[in-house]
């Protein structure tokens, strides 16, 4: 089967070339027969890879330790479904996932878009090409179905990264390639239009859903890349400034920049070339973030092993990339000059232009800071690192801002608002952040500093703004002879990006009001003996006992620890500290009591040899409203997306 799939991936490169040859073919001479040699190459090119995936997952399955990726991330203790996920442990199986998920967007895009007779064939053109560099790395650089020597052949596998071996670990790499291959699409229609000079609004249209998609995905992706830190890690945070970590984070900066202003350009005409150029870099942001990955150039908990020519190819195709798109774009350039300007700074497309220039002042921040570590090292010879509280620090200027806009955007008029507009918009919504500011403020006595209760101030201005929102337009409805649930039900079917945008602005709001939760975050480490208490902020844990593992493929202790509160059990807390024997990997499993309030998070450290057991305690406040803000956030996206019939107009209503 392994023959199968290597055979497979070098037929899918061949026909990636001829796919992407024939695109520009087709393009440049506007000839049919052409561009339907381009989609029938993608659409081949699709199942080409589908099998070769399928036959790498089949070697996972079946431990086919004659290949050398199956052989260095797989063993025969492991569950079928962490051999499987195995497949995206390393960089080999990583960048065929890449692929695979490629030529399914393609497939899909062409597809969908097949009556689409201009765009077509440079959208196939440019997502063969990009096709094309994965094909190479993968049959020639970083082969996944590389054959150990004869003879060699091991009866078991190195085994996966315990770490790894985790059901989020299942589906959040799926998760955040579905966000990060998916920005291909709207990078490929953007790349169409400028070649062809079809520079209105059509391939903004056309993406929008694509775009959502992709950033719905890579959000997720994010979330649950903090909750597997969180539960797995062992170190009580969910968020530290990682490498990998930023290297999903910056394109989802730029890309939540471009659908903000995008809505400029729909409505007024403007930001035509700044669009162009925030799609552009989300996308070679995608690329970069997985060069940063996979190549190891920067130190990381996730990444891979470095390999000089695999960093220095991925590197030239995205230097190509960019070089490419905003070549074509500075050409085009000319033709892309805006029909209306700025006429006010109190206007809705003042407010999205402020928001982009702090995304980007945002992505700016997180950028430095991720590369500055290599960049000191080819400066000095010494690596300096950065650490989580000079990202955060600077972070906190462009964060405030953006959630303060998150609820002044929507409350300003388009192209001017006038004194009475801004009156009338603003006057609860603020009383009830001042309510806020002034209750936590009074509440917490400012012991975690003023940014917290700037925050969550703030946080009330937003809720009330939305909550107005909501309750003008519903009363609206109502006066027309709906009930309630029937107005909102009609507000989401006539302006469901609008009031599904709310939705998400509010889950924001939740992950706000949880980051800042961390400011009074309180850390003990202790040895304790059986019977002994730690008391922290009204809570004691009393260690009862603790328990070896009788688990086979690892050996450690469970710790068995009572919770109480003003001397009210609570619950039985069991921390654990493994030993992986394979892998000859430690690794703490918390235990977690979780609260709206708060989350009293204990690692087991270790078993003394006198039978004490050493802990270290975290109490995080607030650190649920994180994952209840990700829920509400899937749950706007998802209004967003929702398909619903066409609206009929007035008066078929009336005829109705």
């Amino acid at each position: 089967m392994s023959e199968v799939g290597a055979s497979a991936l070098g037929f899918a490169f061949v026909v990636a070339l001829v796919g992407a040859v024939a695109g520009v073919v087709g393009g440049v001479r506007r000839d049919a027969a052409w561009a339907e040699v381009a989609r029938i190459a993608v659409l081949v090119h699709f199942v080409l890879a589908s099998v070769a995936i399928g036959s790498l997952f089949w070697a996972f399955a079946t431990l086919d330790f004659q290949l050398s990726y199956v052989a260095s991330h797989a063993a025969r203790s492991m569950a079928t479904h962490y051999r499987l996920a195995a497949l995206w442990g390393g960089q080999a199986g990583s960048l065929l996932l890449w692929l695979w998920m490629l030529a399914a967007y393609a497939a899909v895009a062409v597809v969908v878009n097949r009556r689409n007779q201009s765009l077509i064939p440079w959208v196939s053109a440019m997502l063969m090409l990009n096709a094309v560099f994965f094909g190479v790395m993968l049959n020639f650089v970083s082969d996944p179905f590389e054959a150990v020597a004869p003879g060699q052949v091991l009866s078991d596998g190195n085994g996966l990264n315990p770490l790894l071996q985790h059901p989020v670990m299942m589906i959040h790499p799926i998760v955040l390639y579905t966000g990060l291959v998916g920005f291909a699409v709207p990078f490929a229609f953007a790349f169409a239009a400028m070649a062809t000079g079809e520079l209105g609004t059509a391939w903004m249209r056309i993406t929008r859903r694509w775009t959502l998609w992709a950033w719905f995905f890579l959000s997720v992706g994010i979330l649950l890349g903090g909750r597997w830190a969180y539960e797995v890690l062992g170190w009580g945070g969910y968020w530290a400034w990682d490498p990998v970590e930023n290297a999903s984070f910056m394109p989802w900066l730029a890309a939540t920049a471009y659908l903000h202003s995008v809505m400029v350009q729909e409505k007024r005409d403007m930001l035509k070339v700044w669009n162009l150029v925030l799609i552009g870099l989300t996308y070679t942001l995608c690329l970069f973030g997985t060069m940063l990955t996979r190549s190891g150039l920067v130190r990381s908990v996730h990444a891979f092993a470095q390999t000089e020519i695999f960093g220095i190819l991925f590197l030239g195709y995205v230097v190509a990339t960019v070089v490419l798109f905003f070549g074509i774009l500075a050409w085009r350039s000319p033709e892309l000059r805006a029909k209306h300007q700025l006429e006010s700074v109190l206007s809705r497309e003042a407010g999205f232009v402020v928001n982009n220039w702090l995304f980007m002042a945002f992505l700016g921040v997180v950028f430095w800071g991720t590369l500055f570590p290599k960049v000191s090292e080819w400066i000095t010879g010494t690596e300096l690192l950065i650490g989580p509280a000079w990202f955060n620090g600077l972070a906190s200027f462009v964060a405030l801002p953006l959630l303060l806009l998150t609820g002044i955007g929507p409350l300003i008029a388009w192209r001017r608002a006038s004194g009475a507009n801004l009156r009338r918009q603003f006057v609860w919504p603020s009383i009830c952040g001042l309510a806020v500011g002034f209750a936590t403020g009074i509440g917490t006595g400012l012991s975690g500093g003023v940014f917290p209760v700037l925050v969550w101030a703030v946080s009330g201005f937003v809720v009330g703004t939305i909550s107005q929102e909501y309750l003008r337009a519903v009363r609206a409805r109502m006066r027309r002879g709906e009930n309630p649930a029937r107005a909102v039900a009609t507000l989401m079917r006539k302006n469901q990006r609008r009031y599904g945008g709310y939705v998400v602005h509010l889950g924001v709001v939740f992950i706000f009001i949880g980051i800042a939760g961390a400011a009074f975050n309180e850390e003990r480490l202790e040895n304790i003996r059986v019977g002994d208490s730690i008391e922290m902020n009204g809570y004691r844990l009393e260690y009862r006992t603790a328990r070896p593992i009788p688990a086979q493929h690892y050996g450690g202790a469970i710790a068995r620890i009572a919770l109480f509160q003003d001397d009210e059990p609570l619950v039985t807390m069991t921390p654990e500290r493994r030993v992986y024997w394979l892998e000859q990997q430690p690794a703490s499993i918390p235990s977690v009591y979780s609260t709206l309030l708060e989350d009293l998070y204990v690692i087991l450290t270790a078993i003394e040899p006198d039978g004490s057991a050493t802990v270290k305690v975290y109490r995080n406040p607030l650190v649920n409203w994180i994952w209840i803000g990700g829920y509400t956030f899937v749950l706007g996206t998802i209004l967003i997306l929702w398909p619903h019939p066409p609206l009929r107009s007035r008066s078929e209503e009336n005829e109705a």
